[in-house]
């Protein structure tokens, strides 16, 4: 490991699969969803998926595009779904302060996740959206709205499952007033919600236990049997657990923002790669070594290793990463927000900005026309990886034999 500068060169995910795949898979069983996953990554923006062909309507010329794999593992494809994502939740925003949560799971608790990753990431989104909406109706007599974000990684690719929350400076009371905090810096105490977490994470891991819900394999089998788990328990008993709370986000005009660096994220982005060596068999990476002031490091690793650490992150087949809470809970938001809304109108606690807003954090890149870097897009046909062709008329048609040219 050593310190780098400079920018990466290009270097894509599916690069690195498409080199060390065939190896990894020589050797190793891998659940059939995992290998759909890292089939797709690999196949990402390749002539394999099949073409659309773009017109811009600035200049009117058209290109070529290889079809993306869509995954949401994918770095290369989330850019684009990140912003759409976003843009339907501009609707939801309350004009009020947000503050921002980080609940993290204990190292004692990763091993145990791996082999039971459905129920435990659903028990995390479930214990700390439940902590936060509790205290707001102990604290405020009311209901928060929040959005909850489930991260599984660190920055060397290890697990490291967390849950990136943002929440509503307030809530909507039985009697349809906005009550809150009535200061800027903080939302609850943190040692109080850390050890509600704790205790409600704790409560259903019990119950899922003895429920015979969990799986227990190679070195973890002795907490199949409830004195092992037990004293697991125990042990998670004893220990703090880290609950961040990073304080108030400025204002609805920047939350949209904020999110983004957070909601479509995955394991490892495209930029972050430095290095692909197919003799040596290994691909290096940055990360940000956060035990040395936040100094970015190169980490090199083998091929088969970095495949290992990526599957760490695949998320169960169905598993829904993002969620919403309370006033933002997606049965309640169309009653619940018009009426926080008009209660906000009327309340001290709505957010009027004293000074300029700052420049906004930009959203993912969208699609840019290669000869003009105009944005106006239209996709105006697709050939699918077998050659057939959709939407295109005969003239298209007979502009399109070679997908691999520009067709202008």
């Amino acid at each position: 490991m050593s310190c780098v500068s400079g920018p990466a060169p290009e270097l894509t995910v599916a690069q690195v699969l498409k080199v060390f795949l065939p190896q990894y898979l020589d050797r190793r069983s891998v659940p059939a969803h995992q290998l759909k996953v890292l089939r797709r990554l690999a196949q990402c923006h390749s002539p394999e998926l099949g073409w659309t062909l773009w017109q811009c309507q600035q200049c009117h010329r058209t290109h070529w595009r290889p079809h993306g794999c869509g995954d949401r593992h994918c770095p290369t494809c989330q850019h684009q779904r990140s912003r759409q994502w976003l843009q339907k939740q501009r609707d939801a925003l309350l004009p009020v302060r947000y503050f921002h949560w980080v609940f993290t799971l204990p190292a004692a608790l990763r091993p145990l996740v791996l082999q039971n990753a459905a129920p435990l990431y659903q028990l995390l989104l479930q214990s700390a959206s439940a902590t936060l909406l509790q205290f707001g109706r102990e604290r405020f007599q009311a209901e928060l709205g929040l959005t909850a974000i489930l991260h599984t990684w660190g920055q060397n690719l290890m697990n490291h499952p967390h849950l990136h929350c943002l929440v509503t400076g307030g809530g909507l009371t039985a009697q349809n007033t906005w009550a809150g905090p009535q200061q800027a810096r903080w939302l609850f105490p943190v040692r109080a919600v850390a050890r509600m977490f704790q205790a409600k994470f704790c409560a259903g891991l019990l119950q899922l236990h003895t429920n015979a819900k969990l799986q227990f394999y190679g070195q973890l089998q002795p907490l199949g049997r409830a004195p092992a788990f037990t004293e697991l328990l125990r042990k998670l008993a004893t220990h703090k657990w880290v609950v961040f709370a990073k304080g108030s986000v400025v204002g609805p005009d920047h939350v949209l923002d904020y999110l983004g660096r957070y909601t479509h994220r995955v394991a490892i982005s495209n930029r972050r790669l430095r290095a692909l060596d197919p003799n040596a068999r290994t691909v290096s990476f940055t990360y940000k070594d956060y035990a040395d002031g936040n100094r970015l490091k190169a980490m090199s690793l083998s091929g088969v290793e970095f495949i290992r650490r990526l599957l760490l992150h695949v998320l169960p087949a169905g598993f829904t990463k993002i969620r919403h809470y309370g006033l933002l809970g997606n049965n309640r938001r169309r009653q619940r927000l018009p009426l926080a809304r008009a209660a906000l109108e009327k309340s001290p606690l709505r957010f009027d900005p004293k000074t300029p807003a700052r420049a906004p954090v930009s959203l993912p890149l969208q699609l840019a026309c290669p000869h003009c870097q105009g944005t106006n897009l239209s996709c105006i046909g697709r050939v699918d990886r077998f050659g057939k062709a959709t939407r295109f008329t005969s003239a298209m048609l007979a502009a399109a034999a070679l997908p691999y040219a520009d067709t202008s």
